[in-house]
């Protein structure tokens, strides 16, 4: 039998998922499982937990807005991913609010477990964390690259607090769930976003909210910009309806760009971010109808080429924005199948997340990001 083969259980009846879980254990032989669950099923996670107890699997998952199957989004169900050998895990709620102990705690967990074969450090995070890349430049700074780093964001897409990871016993928030799998590979992540040339200056910040653009309120110049490259009119009254279309671009040092999407409107004219906003970063204007799908189809597929070798039959592990979804509408659809027959994958398998982590190059340095998709090779 293939190890590394998943299943989608789209009945989490009790009885019937006792028996998929039994037989799917003998088939696969697997001694755990990563457990991925719509939010609409979080009040299913205590009875998934029971069944693995009951069933001899080790247990560790997170809920997202969405799980993704065949290419395609669900809404209810379990997707459930084998381990022929339980990875190394750490399961850490209620992280502190300060960015570097909350790095050293991560460290303190994961440091005795690193293997001189190399590890990928896959993090879950509580997509209600406020300081996410905070947290990813102090761990950095306390492992390096003696790990490659990849993960994802859990949680609702309302953005509203929710209990969203666990494992065999326990469902927690605030936290993360650390994985360390084999190898040093990393994961593949890609955007598309075209930038127009344009620049301007987040002058004032405070964690995710921007306060001011060029030493003036934030909205006011946000609604200049997209207005004068999109010649759309953006106010208080349809912000919702139209600026998750029209996210921001922080220019990195190397010429990559890092997504932030805008959320939410203060009524002081600041605007809150799905990630942190340094202050001075350089920002552009990025435009959601504009991202070159074919361009990050591509180069996910290249970037899965060269660090795992072609793909043959696996299953492909996808995390896939669920503002890029909101933004691409029915072409997120064709943006799976288009990665699922591209790449000749078994299975294209995953989950809708709400932040993204990994490196938009080779130099290893863990970035939070916005809009992307998250790919590499199931191998449990």
């Amino acid at each position: 039998m293939n190890r590394s083969r998943t299943h989608y259980c789209p009945d989490l009846d009790q009885a019937t998922m006792l028996d998929a879980l039994l037989n799917w254990r003998e088939e696969t032989s697997s001694t755990g499982v990563l457990a991925l669950l719509p939010e609409s099923e979080k009040n299913k996670v205590p009875q998934l937990q029971a069944m693995c107890r009951t069933s001899g699997l080790d247990l560790v998952g997170a809920l997202f807005p969405a799980i993704i199957e065949g290419a395609r989004f669900h809404s209810q169900g379990a997707l459930l991913l084998p381990f022929a050998e339980m990875p190394d895990a750490a399961l850490l709620p209620n992280l502190p609010s300060d960015a570097n102990a909350a790095a050293a705690q991560i460290a303190d967990a994961i440091e005795p477990l690193l293997s001189d074969a190399g590890n990928t450090l896959f993090l879950i995070f509580d997509a209600m964390l406020p300081n996410i890349a905070s947290i990813l430049d102090a761990l950095y700074l306390l492992l390096a690259d003696r790990v490659a780093y990849a993960g994802v964001n859990a949680g609702s897409e309302t953005f509203q607090p929710m209990s969203c990871l666990f494992d065999d016993s326990r469902l927690v928030a605030d936290g993360v769930l650390c994985l360390l799998l084999p190898g040093n590979q990393g994961a593949a992540i890609d955007h598309g976003y075209l930038a127009p040339k344009e620049i301007i200056t987040a002058t004032s910040t405070a964690g995710n909210r921007i306060l001011s653009i060029d030493w003036r309120p934030a909205f006011e110049v946000y609604r200049e910009q997209v207005h004068h490259l999109y010649q759309v009119d953006l106010s208080a009254e349809n912000f919702y309806q139209y600026a998750t279309h029209f996210p921001f671009g922080i220019v990195l040092a190397n010429n990559e760009l890092v997504v932030r999407i805008p959320v939410a409107l203060a009524d002081d004219g600041s605007l809150f971010c799905v990630g942190e906003v340094p202050a001075n970063a350089m920002l552009t204007l990025l435009y959601a109808p504009q991202v070159d799908s074919v361009r990050s189809v591509s180069r996910i597929n290249q970037i899965v080429q060269d660090n795992f070798g072609p793909l043959g039959h696996r299953e492909l592990l996808s995390f896939y924005c669920a503002g890029r979804r909101l933004h691409l509408g029915d072409d997120a659809l064709k943006e799976l199948h288009s990665l699922s027959t591209s790449m000749g994958a078994a299975n294209v398998v995953g989950a809708l997340s709400l932040g993204e982590i990994g490196s938009l190059s080779n130099w290893g340095y863990p970035l939070f990001h916005n809009a992307t998709l998250v790919c590499r090779p199931w191998m449990g």
